[in-house]
């Protein structure tokens, strides 16, 4: 089955690239696209539990089934916190 592969942020600037088509078995889970990009692109992440991952745009734990021609977009994790206010 095909996968569409869609990079955020610091990984599509590590990539080099927005997009990414991997071509995986029946039943491959989310975890099994994210271990083949990273195969790909190790610059990627150095901790891919860390990763957040979304199914067609809902968030998905690494055990999700994929499907063909699923969208996967690895976002990376967000640093830091709101903003704070300025002191007065």
């Amino acid at each position: 089955m095909i996968i569409n592969i869609r990079l955020f942020a610091s990984y599509r600037e590590k990539a080099g690239r927005a997009e990414l088509e991997l071509s995986l078995p029946p039943g491959a889970l989310v975890g099994d696209a994210l271990r083949e990009v990273l195969r790909l692109h190790p610059a990627l992440a150095a901790d891919p539990t860390r990763l957040m991952i979304a199914v067609n745009q809902e968030y998905q734990p690494h055990d999700y089934p994929l499907s063909d021609r699923d969208e996967v977009a690895l976002i990376p994790p967000v640093s830091g916190g709101a903003p704070s206010s300025p002191s007065r």
